[in-house]
């Protein structure tokens, strides 16, 4: 599961190139933030699960 801080790697790249976002909000809604251009997306819950492939790093390692 992924939890707040977490760097996540998404099914489709970003325009940038880059496939590492963090998360920086969680609720109802799910807001990242591209690594590398520091983009912020927002996306319901249920649409980030279907986009998200795996977890790269917890945010505690």
């Amino acid at each position: 599961m992924y939890d707040l801080g977490d760097i996540v790697e998404m099914k489709k790249p970003h325009a940038c190139q880059t496939n590492r976002w963090e998360i920086i909000r969680m609720g109802m809604d799910i807001k990242i933030r591209c690594e590398n251009c520091r983009h912020i997306v927002m996306m319901p819950r249920k649409e980030f699960d279907k986009k998200m492939k795996r977890v790269l790093v917890k945010k505690g390692d």
